[in-house]
């Protein structure tokens, strides 16, 4: 199983996963030492993160376990916006994902999803339903006295672009996350500065936003491999 998973990961794959947990953990051991199910939600966040990378159905599987667990931690800290956009958002749509992504793999492939790609009228589509999300969220956010209420609506903002472009199969999804990994390390600074413990949180969303951002490369590099590759099974 450990050599499938070297030839199935590269070294720098490898090395970024294993650098994202050693400082998760210790930021944890650090900062927390008590609330084990911020390690746990950020060891299966990195996880899924270097999964997504690779275009594999399983971090979907992942991003759905990490919703209900990072869920549960927003609640405990009046975090209503991440709550609702986790369970009620992030979470459906990563089930929708997955079905996407199951039902489009690259020449058979299981393990890789098809890249898609979204034209100028559907991105209009998805920032009309964007903005129409936003001013929902607001002012449902707003009724039950949010924490942060301004950082928190934009958090809502940009998860929803991600798991929509996410769920579109476009690269640009990972850029999407990056957006909203630094609204959420603002955010959980903020907490941090009555508690903190929430700095593994911060430490957590921070090895995110490295992950995403690789991410980003690796699909477009994906990208332009298939279509090389279905050129040249073209007659």
């Amino acid at each position: 199983m450990l050599k499938r998973l070297r030839e199935y990961f590269s070294a720098a794959e490898i090395l970024i996963w294993s650098v994202s947990i050693i400082l998760e953990t210790a930021s944890f051991v650090i900062f927390d030492r008590e609330n084990y199910l911020f390690l746990i939600a950020a060891l299966t966040g990195i996880t899924y993160l270097i999964l997504n990378a690779k275009g594999n159905p399983i971090g979907q599987v992942l991003v759905i376990v990490f919703s209900i667990i990072y869920g549960v931690i927003s609640y405990s800290f009046s975090y209503y916006g991440e709550m609702a956009t986790y369970l009620g958002m992030t979470l459906p749509m990563a089930v929708f994902a997955l079905i996407s992504w199951l039902r489009n793999p690259f020449n058979g492939n299981r393990a890789e999803v098809t890249v898609g790609s979204i034209g100028r009228a559907e991105v209009c589509f998805m920032t009309v339903l964007a903005g129409a999300v936003t001013v929902l969220f607001y002012f449902i956010l707003r009724s039950f006295n949010t924490a942060n209420l301004l950082p928190s609506t934009l958090s809502v903002t940009t998860s929803f672009i991600a798991v929509y472009l996410t769920f579109r199969r476009n690269p640009f999804y990972a850029i999407a996350y990056a957006a909203n990994d630094i609204v959420l390390i603002c955010l959980w600074t903020l907490a941090s500065l009555t508690d903190t413990r929430y700095i593994s949180v911060v430490v957590c969303f921070a090895v995110f936003l490295f992950n995403d951002i690789y991410s980003f490369f690796c699909w477009n590099r994906m990208k332009e491999r298939q279509a090389a590759s279905i050129q040249t099974l073209s007659p």
